[in-house]
């Protein structure tokens, strides 16, 4: 019975991450009301005496199915026992390690994991490691597998599979890019040393050493004026200086550079912060060769794709190249002289000047953060802050400064941004639609009852109004899982062929009543916006729930504008965290000139239970909008809203275009006929032919005691012989002794074998037993279970006694 809340709380547990506490509370307090009514059967379950390996494994299949990653179960010998549909896919019905064995990539160190993982299983001791996989590219992909014990199960290992190939190539990508970075000084095509104030170098790049023949170990701690020719100019010991001079080489040979240097002082105490050397080889075929090289240089630096800061000892800005300028919006005059943590929110300056401090004073070898610049807008950057130093004598070295790389991955973190939304709202829908459906059971049941009380109890008897009670209250209780199911996108729809202009036309009465004389209505059509594909009645509940709410943001008074027209997007548009497909839509927009939504509100205005409106008497479970996303979504179009404070806000929606009907009538009729048939109608008002009796035997399978009680005391009583089975295993061994049954009942979603596989088994062996699914789920979701084009009949659950008899009725009688 709790399969489905279980599932839910923890879909809703694993994306814990996406919210926040004030989230969590919300939504758990939310799920705890809603499953008070089921705690005692929680109690009676907990202390049950434990069964068997096969009982815990169907108790944990129902929680494991709907997870999100492959799970799955082995026996103490490695047997396969239990995967879910992710598992599935992956596994393609062989052994974990048969599969792991098959894919590993051989030249690599973990060749043997699966050797490893197949002891561990056997020894039922734990595992959790990352593995190569061969994915057929050039680079492999990774997969984490984690193994643990179940205890007092016998040997039972559950495995977790995750897919980590993003996350490794990443990691693969950045320490490439540091290695690169680190080796980019000592093999630019230019020489660059630094010396102290008494002319003694302190580092030395491979290309400068390679010029004198030497290491650049061997230069480190050596007197510049030792590698000078004798007849050459010495630099100036301080300040800017630019000039050509001569060096020597290890061989003798005189070496024409030109030398750019750069002092500072620090406090009066002058330092020298770096020389740069260009090679003069080049003067008797080039002009000006050092000028030539230093320009080389620039071009080189500042062609490079990674934005790049220096800064000396004292964390201030010496150098930048482009990308920097590009990132901070200011050219390099204005950001030399400045420091890094300037450019920063100032919200995240002291935590990056700390992690710069510590890479400054040696603490740290190199640290990797995320941050935010202010240039022309807010930039987010992923930054890698390392040492330059400076070698020394007896292999120590120096600390010269730090060097910054900045990736701007802005638009990177407003993907991962949307991406979170959407897997909390995932997160969110599977916990309400696993609350709905266990509900649907429940309030099954209760309708159930009532209806056989009521058979006993007629309209004069005392306990007719309690009982009609009851069962009222039961009905409004659908109302609400229904729209739990429609946030969810579960909720069974009759889609039709519809003209939004007629549907909002008609509507437009009901609007007006239900805004108020102080609101002015007004409806502006496009024209020729042909049809869109709808349930009529979820097509009325989004222009209803979006008129209400706009009626709520002027108190006051204002207008309410409800606007139709047709627009082709050639190119997938991007509309707000949305991007639609290319192709032909209908527009609707709900305006209206009220306060606005604060914009901390608007990230969350389509969660269940999210109100702005908490502290007004009357304002609603929380629900209207996000009914109104999982219409929208489930029908296959998207909405989106915008909302400036004090203005109002506007609701557009996008559904899909189709062309006209020929015959709209005939659609409309065979909608009709479709929505009798299906049930759809769960009112007390439905009208029912007053025989409803038959013959025939009935194989009723349902997981639900109480709504498998209910149905078979009902058909019975409708004069069929009804035959029960608790599972799918239990029905096919019923078939195999009772070869005379004429239709088949059975629920969607059960332990172990679901109703989809057992349907596609009966449809092969025998097709001549016709078959009725039910689920609390929507018919299109049920029959994506089972092969398309198959003749099976739909009844979404909670139903009534009449309905039930009804449905089977006209199935039986059916050619």
């Amino acid at each position: 019975m709790t399969a489905g809340i279980t599932a839910g709380l923890a879909a809703l547990g694993a994306g814990a991450s996406l919210f926040t506490p004030e989230d969590l509370r919300v939504y758990v307090v939310a799920a705890t009301a809603l499953a008070a009514a089921l705690a005692s059967l929680l109690v009676f379950w907990t202390h049950r005496p434990h069964a068997g390996s096969a009982a815990t494994v169907a108790a944990l299949a129902a929680l494991l199915e709907r997870m999100s990653t492959a799970r799955l179960i082995t026996g103490k010998s490695g047997e396969l026992l239990y995967a879910n549909a992710d598992a599935k896919d992956w596994l393609r019905g062989e052994a974990p390690f048969v599969v792991l064995a098959g894919r590993l990539v051989a030249d690599l160190a973990d060749e043997d994991a699966a050797a490893r993982i197949e002891a561990a299983v056997r020894a039922g001791a734990p595992f959790d490691g990352e593995i190569p996989l061969s994915g057929g590219g050039p680079e492999p992909d990774w997969i984490r597998v984690s193994l643990t014990s179940l205890p007092g199960s016998e040997g039972l290992m559950l495995w977790r599979l995750d897919d980590v190939t993003a996350r490794r190539t990443i990691e693969d990508v950045l320490n490439r890019d540091r290695q690169n970075l680190a080796d980019f000084l000592h093999f630019m095509p230019i020489g660059v040393y630094s010396a102290d104030i008494d002319g003694v170098l302190t580092f030395a790049n491979l290309r400068f050493a390679e010029w004198l023949g030497l290491v650049p170990d061997a230069l480190s701690g050596a007197k510049l004026e030792d590698l000078l020719s004798t007849n050459s100019v010495r630099p100036q010991p301080d300040g800017e200086w630019r000039g050509e001079v001569q060096f020597k080489s290890q061989g003798g040979a005189a070496i024409p550079c030109l030398v750019l240097q750069s002092t500072y002082d620090d406090a009066g105490v002058t330092r020298t912060r770096s020389l740069v050397i260009r090679d003069g080889v080049m003067r008797d075929t080039i002009a000006s060769p050092g000028r030539m090289a230093y320009e080389r240089f620039r071009v080189l630096f500042n062609a490079a794709p990674v934005a790049i800061a220096i800064t000396d000892p004292e964390g201030v800005i010496v150098d930048c190249n482009a990308a920097f300028e590009e990132l901070a919006h200011q050219p390099r005059a204005a950001v030399i002289g400045g420091t890094l943590g300037e450019r920063l929110l100032a919200d995240d300056r002291a935590g990056f000047t700390a992690e710069l401090s510590k890479v400054l004073s040696g603490e740290s070898a190199g640290i990797h953060l995320d941050t935010r610049l202010q240039g022309r807008a807010v930039v987010q950057a992923s930054v890698y802050l390392g040492p330059l130093t400076a070698p020394l004598s007896g292999g120590s070295t120096e600390i010269e400064g730090a060097v910054a790389h900045f990736i701007d991955n802005t638009e990177q973190k407003s993907l991962e941004a949307q991406f979170a939304q959407a897997q909390k709202m995932q997160a969110m829908g599977q916990l309400a639609g696993g609350v709905a459906h266990d509900f649907n059971n429940l309030l099954t049941a209760m309708i159930g009852f009532c209806d056989l009380l009521l058979q006993r109890h007629a309209a004069g008897d005392p306990s007719f109004a309690d009982i009609m009670q009851i069962k009222q209250n039961a009905n409004r209780a659908a109302n609400l899982v229904r729209q739990l199911l429609a946030f969810s996108r579960k909720q069974p729809l009759q889609p039709r062929n519809l003209n939004p202009t007629d549907a909002i036309t008609e509507l437009s009465h009901l609007l007006n009543r239900l805004i108020g004389e102080s609101i002015d209505f007004r409806l502006v059509h496009g024209r020729e916006l042909g049809q869109v594909r709808v349930d009529p009645g979820q097509f009325d509940q989004i222009i209803i729930n979006l008129a209400v709410n706009a009626r709520d943001a002027m108190p006051g008074g204002g207008t309410l504008t409800v606007s139709t027209s047709a627009v082709t997007f050639d190119k997938p548009p991007q509309l707000g965290a949305e991007q639609l497909a290319a192709g032909r839509y209908v527009r609707i927009e709900v305006a209206d000139t009220g306060t606005g939504i604060a914009p901390e509100h608007l990230a969350r205005i389509f969660e269940p239970f999210f109100s702005t409106k908490k502290e007004v008497p009357g304002a609603g479970t929380g629900l209207g909008l996000a009914t109104v996303y999982g219409i929208v979504r489930q029908t296959g179009g998207f909405i989106q809203v915008e909302s400036v404070i004090g203005k109002g806000s506007k609701f557009i929606i996008h559904l899909p275009r189709f062309a006209p009907e020929a015959d709209e009538d005939a659609v409309a009729a065979s909608s009709k006929r479709t929505q009798k048939a299906n049930g759809a109608d769960t009112g007390a008002s439905l009208e029912l032919p007053k025989d409803l009796a038959g013959q025939g035997t009935i194989l009723l399978v349902e997981d639900e005691d109480a709504v498998r009680v209910f149905a078979a005391r009902a058909l019975k009583n409708k004069g069929y012989k009804v035959l029960e089975s608790r599972t799918g295993e239990q029905a096919l061994d019923i078939l195999h002794d009772q070869p005379a049954v004429d239709l088949m009942i059975t629920d969607m979603m059960m332990p172990g074998m679901d109703g989809g596989t057992l349907a596609r088994l009966i449809r092969v062996e025998r097709p001549e037993i016709k078959i009725i699914l039910i689920s609390g789920y929507s018919e299109e979701i049920a029959r994506g279970e089972v092969a398309t084009g198959q003749d099976f009949h739909f009844l979404p659950k909670p139903f009534s006694l009449g309905q039930l008899a009804l449905k089977v009725k006209d199935v039986l009688e059916e050619a």
